[in-house]
């Protein structure tokens, strides 16, 4: 398996495992594909313990590593998932916020271990490229969502 020349690499404390492996069964395209256990003892675990794991989310290759409680997610980074329904918008939410997450706003969320994710309706990032009115309209009638309601935002954009 060739390694990817570019990974993003996400911090846990030690849940990288149980996450990746929630991505792979929430995200089409997504799969965990290796583990790797310590070959010593590292500040924050043993030899043996699982210390990465490599996962795709979407397509996109991801390094989970377990390195321990010093540093924390932020909404610094986040997964922005594009959908192209109600249903699935809707689908991608409650699992995140399901699973121990938490909602946000403007079709942002956090999973149980403080991932940030947008799952964004394609119709809403179809709205903010075309600019002018649409793109203000669209654009008003998410700043007052938590979760984006797709007929809303199309209304929005029909004016």
């Amino acid at each position: 398996m060739a390694i990817a020349k570019n990974t993003i690499c996400i911090w846990f404390d030690t849940q990288a495992e149980e996450a990746a492996r929630f991505y792979a069964a929430t995200f089409p395209d997504s799969a965990v594909t290796a583990i790797h256990h310590a070959p010593g003892d590292y500040p924050s675990g043993k030899a043996g313990n699982v210390l990465t794991v490599e996962f795709t989310v979407a397509g996109i290759p991801c390094l989970g590593l377990n390195g321990g409680p010093y540093f924390k997610q932020t909404e610094a980074f986040s997964f922005q998932i594009a959908t192209d329904d109600q249903t699935e918008t809707d689908r991608y939410w409650n699992a995140i916020t399901g699973n121990g997450g938490q909602e946000s706003e403007c079709g942002w969320c956090k999973d149980k271990w403080g991932v940030s994710w947008q799952i964004t309706p394609r119709t809403l990032t179809e709205a903010l490229a075309n600019g002018g009115d649409e793109a203000k309209r669209a654009f008003a009638a998410m700043m007052t969502m938590r979760k984006i309601d797709v007929a809303t935002i199309d209304a929005a954009r029909r004016g």
